[in-house]
């Protein structure tokens, strides 16, 4: 403070303040916690804004583009401006509170007053030098001058000698920076107040010089580093609107808003990628959230905090302003919807504006549609995923279509996807070059979408438009010319040749090429339906010519066999019912049940050929994948075989497919079966010859005896013979007798079965005879199913003989077999010419037992089978029916020493001696206790006794000659020893 001069008047205003501090202290107070409420408060960082805003107020009235320098160095802030320079009313409205000078200019920002105070955020001697003179203030002194009035003492004490900075200007000999007119200086209390000011340096930006338009330049110095922010509308597109506000609209707000009653608003758009202040400017920034795409700068009411938009009709109004501005905005934009705002608001007056916007947006006519017409966004229809000549073809069947905007939905348009519209297109009538062309922008746009290509609409060749490319196939001129009515095919969906298009492959259609036709459901169908035409002939035309230019094989389509072909008498035949002259099956065929095929036939078509489409030829083997063998649904030839196996395996088959339901025994399945589909042609007396055909091709051999694996309902994996091997042994005859009833020469079988007579099968596999059922040996047949019932069954025959060989070695095979395997007999062989009711049969289970039983009753089969055989075949044992004897009276020996060597190291010490034995009668020679001692009659019975009793039956007589002559032990031991 130095000095005379006084410009601005300064002592009277102080003494003003003075006096009415003095009388009313209560003045004081108000005044003090005013200044202290905007500086702790609403203006705590304002204070570059206020700065800014009072330079922007200084070249409006001068009628100037203002320009703002903003210097810190060290702890000074210096802000120096261009414009009208102070006067003593700029002077007085700094020093008082909420009484700005600027009320009655419209274009002015500062409105209430109170914006200096920001100063004394960072500072406690605020100064200003203009042209016109300077001014300061200065806390100390102003607390000073109040602590001179005895009435604010208390009052003082309260606020440690505080006084409100502002009320009172001092006159001060500061000078305004060369080039400028106005210069304001901030000497900053503290390195708090230093890093404050820092931040606010850093947040001048495009915003502020936006918000105040009277800036054409802030210069922005920071310890000599300097930044200028200028020309800011060239970096930002920017609609403005101002007006008049209707007394209604300000009627609650305050007096000196009321005086005021115009309005300004603008909308600032990045043009180049900068980011935009995501709170409003009123016009300044306040603490209202914003998080549009464009900066909004408007003259909202503001609540006292002066940091909130006040609720209002005035509010509502700018609301409604600044959506039609947006509008506005948005039109001047190449994509206008790239401004919707998303739906979700961050605060009030953001929600307010985004439903404004988006009503006014979906009212204005911003969108250009394919007829060039301008649309609003709620009447426009667009198809996502269409652009360009696609948008365009599909414009023809939709009506005008606007580009695809994600907003469009926010804004009450209609969003079609492409697979709607195109889905659509099957109304049109269009020609196949219509359509072609649709196809080709659909594929330069890169569509890929299953859902689009799914429903694409395809003109056939018969004139038919159907929709999706599914099931369509697009034809192989070369094949379609030379095929007679391929087009008139029910249901072929062949593509009209002028529509066609790679487009189409992708799209799920298949090129007609001649396989893809043969293999066409509606030719498949037509080949069934072919004997109800008026002429079932003129489809061979068709599908032969087809199947040459397809190099088919023969059983890979099977139901091309229903094919008509003529035979020899030219009337139309199944192709599975005709056979080749001359060929392999024609030596074995049936003739009455197959015709021969019509000789010009072949002259046309090969003999190859006609046997890939189904005419026999020779025997073939086709394999059938994933078959469910239930014979209630199975296709054929399987139907039988299924029973068998469903038979074997144990399951019940109900009477109708729908009674399966529900069942845990589900039929039997096999990944894979080899079928040989022309065994059933061959004739009753030809078998010999077509096994030897089927022997000599290693296919047709595997299809026979390679056996097939079934996983069952259960979850049981098991091996059964193949259907091939089931047919033959339920059709192929040798003599007229089933080939079951034959067994091969050296089987071990003799008896039982005939064997094969030499000459008969010499040239067959053995394999496939034993596959077909021919017995190979007795293993084989125990095994199969029902084996071992078919040969007791024979054993019972009386009018077979077996030898006795033959019958020991079944009945060890026999004893191996679980009980479940084999039902009981009514006869038993038990020699090999006789054969007795099974009631009257008691099996050998001890050797003893052969001196009482008759032979007539007593079936002898090797001890260790005894009880396995009696159990399987239900009869009773020799120790069950033969009472035990009465041995008392014997006299104990010892038994002669040397046996050991022979009967082991459990022979018995001592056996019993009889003059004789008699059981059931009888005169026996020798028996077993019920403790197991031997009781004999003499050395023959003794050497029997007692090689039963250590389990070496076998050497019997051995013991019994060392018994006669005990000399010779060392030898006799020396040749048991060579029998192991």
């Amino acid at each position: 403070m130095t000095g005379d001069a006084d410009p601005f008047g300064t002592a009277e205003l102080r003494r003003r303040v003075l006096d009415a501090w003095a009388a009313s202290p209560a003045r004081f107070r108000e005044d003090s916690n005013a200044e202290e409420d905007l500086v702790r408060g609403g203006y705590r960082d304002r204070v570059v804004v206020e700065l800014a805003q009072n330079a922007a107020d200084a070249a409006t009235r001068a009628g100037e583009p203002g320009r703002l320098r903003l210097t810190l160095t060290g702890d000074v802030l210096v802000a120096s401006n261009t414009g009208a320079p102070l006067d003593a009313a700029g002077v007085e409205s700094l020093s008082t509170l909420r009484a700005s000078t600027k009320r009655d200019a419209p274009t002015s920002v500062g409105r209430f007053g109170v914006g200096f105070a920001a100063v004394l955020a960072v500072t406690d001697d605020p100064a200003i030098g203009s042209t016109t003179g300077g001014v300061g203030w200065h806390a100390v002194a102003s607390g000073k001058q109040a602590a001179s009035l005895p009435a604010l003492a208390d009052e003082l004490v309260r606020r440690g000698g505080a006084a409100p900075a502002l009320r009172l200007p001092w006159p001060d000999n500061q000078a305004p920076e060369p080039g400028y007119v106005t210069t304001v200086i901030l000497p900053l209390r503290d390195d708090a107040a230093v890093a404050l000011v820092r931040d606010l340096f850093g947040d001048v930006d495009d915003g502020l010089v936006l918000a105040l338009p009277a800036l054409a330049e802030v210069t922005v110095e920071v310890d000599g580093v300097r930044r200028v922010v200028a020309h800011a509308e060239r970096r930002w597109r920017v609609v403005r609107r101002s007006g008049d506000a209707a007394p209604e609209l300000v009627a609650d707000r305050p007096l000196e808003e009321r005086d005021r009653p115009w309005w300004s608003l603008a909308w600032a758009l990045p043009t180049e990628g900068q980011p935009v202040p995501d709170v409003l400017h009123a016009p300044t920034p306040t603490d209202e959230a914003l998080d549009l795409p464009a900066l909004l700068v408007a003259s909202f009411p503001l609540d006292t905090s002066r940091r909130h938009v006040a609720p209002g009709p005035l509010t509502d109004a700018l609301v409604g302003h600044a959506a039609a501005a947006y509008a506005e905005l948005a039109a001047g934009e190449p994509d206008p919807l790239d401004l919707v705002p998303e739906p979700v608001p961050v605060g009030r007056l953001d929600g307010l504006l985004r439903v404004a916007i988006t009503e006014a947006l979906a009212a204005a006519a911003l969108l250009t549609s394919t007829d060039g017409t301008r649309v609003a966004a709620r009447d426009a229809v667009a198809v996502t995923g269409a652009d360009g000549v696609v948008r365009d073809l599909l414009a023809e069947a939709l009506g005008p279509l606007v580009p695809d905007h994600r907003g469009l939905d926010r804004l009450g348009g209609r969003r079609v996807s492409l697979a709607e519209a195109v889905e659509s297109l099957a109304a049109l009538d269009r020609p196949p070059s219509w359509w072609h062309q649709l196809y080709a922008a659909l594929s330069d746009a890169g569509v890929t979408d299953h859902e689009v290509l799914a429903v694409l609409p395809v003109p056939l060749a018969d004139g038919r438009l159907v929709r999706g490319p599914r099931h369509v196939l697009l034809p192989d001129r070369d094949v379609a010319a030379g095929v007679v009515g391929l087009t008139d095919l029910p249901g072929l969906r062949l593509a009209h040749p002028e529509a066609t298009h790679p487009l189409l492959l992708r799209a799920g259609a298949a090129e007609a090429g001649p396989r893809i036709l043969l293999e066409a459901e509606p030719l498949r169908a037509a080949v069934e339906a072919a004997f109800g035409e008026p002429d079932p002939l003129a489809l061979a035309d068709l599908v032969l010519p087809l199947a040459a230019a397809a190099v088919l094989r023969p059983g890979e389509l099977p139901w091309l066999a229903a094919l008509p072909l003529p035979d020899e008498d030219g009337e139309p035949v199944r192709a599975d019912e005709l056979v080749v002259p001359g060929a392999p099956l024609s030596r074995v065929a049936d003739l009455e049940a197959v015709g021969l095929v019509d000789p010009e036939l072949l002259v046309r078509w090969a003999a190859p050929l006609l046997a890939a489409v189904g005419v026999l030829h020779t025997f073939s083997v086709v394999e059938v994948e994933d078959v469910v063998l239930d014979p209630l649904t199975v296709d054929e030839p399987l139907g039988g075989w299924a029973q068998h196996i469903a038979e074997v395996a144990g399951g019940e088959v109900p009477d109708e497919p729908d009674e399966r339901e529900g069942q845990d025994d589900l039929p039997p399945t096999a990944r894979s079966v080899l079928v040989v589909p022309e065994l059933d042609v061959v004739a009753v007396d030809r078998w010999p010859e077509a096994l030897r055909l089927l022997s000599d091709d290693p296919r047709l051999l595997a299809a026979v005896t390679a056996p097939v694996r079934l996983q069952t309902g259960d979850g049981r994996s098991l091996l059964t013979p193949s259907y091939a091997a089931w047919y033959l042994r339920q059709h192929a005859r040798l003599d007229g007798r089933p080939l079951t009833d034959r067994c091969l020469p050296g089987s071990g079988l003799d008896g039982l079965y005939d064997a094969v007579a030499p000459g008969d099968l010499d040239d067959v596999d053995a394999g496939l005879l034993a596959a077909a059922g021919v017995r190979s040996d007795l293993g084989a047949v125990l095994a199969e199913p029902g084996g071992a019932d078919d040969l007791l069954s024979r054993l019972g025959d009386p009018a077979r003989s077996v030898p006795a060989g033959t019958l020991a070695g079944i009945w060890v095979g026999l004893a191996e077999l679980r009980l479940e395997q084999v039902r009981p007999p009514e006869r038993v062989r038990l020699l090999p010419d006789l054969v007795v009711d099974a009631g009257e049969v008691v099996v050998v289970d001890r050797p003893e037992q052969l001196q009482v039983l008759d032979p007539g009753e007593a079936l002898v089969v090797p001890l260790s089978a005894a009880d396995r055989v009696a159990a399987l075949l239900d009869l009773d044992l020799g120790s069950d029916v033969l009472a035990e004897p009465d041995l008392e009276g014997g006299t104990r020996r010892q038994v002669p020493a040397g046996l050991t060597e022979v009967l082991g190291a459990n022979l018995a010490a001592q056996w019993w001696e009889h003059s004789s034995l008699a059981v059931e009668g009888r005169d026996v020679s020798w028996w077993r206790d019920v403790h197991g001692a031997v009781h004999a009659t003499g050395p023959d019975g003794l050497a029997r006794g007692l090689a039963a009793s250590t389990g070496r039956w076998s050497a019997r007589l051995v013991v019994a000659a060392l018994l006669r002559a005990p000399g010779r032990a060392d030898v006799l031991a020396a040749e048991t020893r060579l029998e192991g």
